[in-house]
């Protein structure tokens, strides 16, 4: 019997023996990330006339903990932090809010990803791979783009754009438009409440109006908390030191989600054949990190065990992959040295079902 068989006729009892939140551990991660960030604000504002360098030291180890707010977040949309639904969605709308990021809108992209992994017809990821023939398709300039826009040096600007300004620019935009487009039908057709003519706008921005309060409350709250920090220690230091302990923690979780998926010969199937169990042992790696990141990183690194089932909780996703490590040794293995080498895998051979890099598709032509 293969690990695959083995995996999805186990599967039951591993879910069963690790998924079991404890909200003891749950606020222990809290108070054990907001803390220590905390004290770095008040260590970047000591030190202004003092030393630059630990003003950028402070902003350096706040990227991390801010990362680990993120994934922090992302647990508590899968329900997975807290055993209660009320603390997952409290301590997920805070982690969305220091993060940037509107937690319950983002987890239901999120889950839709879950629900998806390995079915590249549906879902291709944070980066937007493309085909081997989309790619072929492109000009040389456009393909040059192409490669740049997914470089590693590329990732602080798209942590930028990821967590500061997308999540603000598309709630003004969406905002704006759904305001005239009230206000036109309510001249169109006074009679009908203000309610019913919202209920009829569509937007690819949120898909309901539960999505919609989230994103207003996610930034009217930021916002305010921008505005308190600015005048407590003025826009210089504080933009300065946000905006790059926020892009960088964002460049780390783009990278880390995608060499998740993105990796030499990862699965990468259409509709038909795509199997979730599959995609979770063969789609999904296993990184290896040192101790201290997959602290920062809260365990996600056990990638495929939390494809297996998001309901196991971040602190159990080690001693679940440790208790049957023989059935995920099929998972592949990305380490920290060659996180780079996945991160040229960035086409998806829809003939070959799996991700190539742009030299292979080169060397094949």
């Amino acid at each position: 019997m293969s690990s695959l068989d083995r995996v999805k006729q186990q599967k039951r009892v591993i879910i069963d023996r690790h998924t079991n939140p404890d909200n003891v551990k749950g606020f222990t991660q809290v108070v054990t990330t907001l803390a220590p960030l905390a004290a770095l604000w008040y260590v970047a504002v000591m030190s202004v006339g003092i030393s630059y360098w630990l003003i950028a030291g402070a902003t350096l180890l706040m990227s991390f903990f801010t990362l680990r707010v993120f994934v922090l977040m992302h647990d508590c949309g899968h329900g997975s932090m807290f055993r209660g639904t009320w603390l997952n969605q409290a301590f997920g709308f805070l982690f969305g809010v220091v993060s940037g990021m509107p937690q319950y809108v983002w987890s239901q992209h999120h889950h839709y990803h879950h629900s998806t992994n390995g079915n590249w017809a549906k879902y291709r990821g944070p980066l937007s791979v493309v085909t081997v023939d989309e790619y072929r398709a492109m000009n040389e300039a456009r393909q040059r783009r192409y490669r740049f826009e997914r470089s590693l040096w590329m990732a602080p600007l798209a942590g930028f754009l990821y967590l500061i300004f997308y999540p603000r620019f598309n709630w003004i935009k969406g905002s704006i438009r759904l305001v005239a487009f009230v206000l036109a039908k309510k001249i169109a057709e006074p009679n009908v409440s203000l309610k019913a003519h919202a209920a009829d706008f569509k937007t690819p921005l949120w898909a309901s109006s539960k999505e919609y309060w989230h994103m207003f409350w996610n930034n009217i709250v930021l916002l305010n908390a921008w505005v308190l920090m600015v005048w407590c220690i003025g826009p210089a230091l504080f933009f300065s030191v946000y905006v790059v302990s926020v892009s960088l923690a964002g460049a780390g979780g783009i990278i880390l989600f995608t060499v998740q998926h993105n990796f030499e010969h990862s699965y990468a199937t259409g509709d038909e054949g795509w199997d979730y169990h599959a995609a979770a042992i063969y789609g999904t790696s296993f990184l290896i990190l040192p101790r201290w990141l997959n602290w920062f990183t809260a365990n996600i690194a056990y990638h495929h065990v939390h494809h297996l089932s998001a309901k196991i909780p971040n602190y159990c996703l080690v001693k679940c992959h440790d208790e049957y490590q023989d059935l995920f040794r099929d998972v592949p293995r990305v380490s920290l040295s060659n996180i780079h080498r996945a991160l040229k895998f960035l086409l998806w051979d829809t003939h070959a079902r799996r991700i190539i890099s742009v030299a292979e598709y080169q060397a094949n032509r």
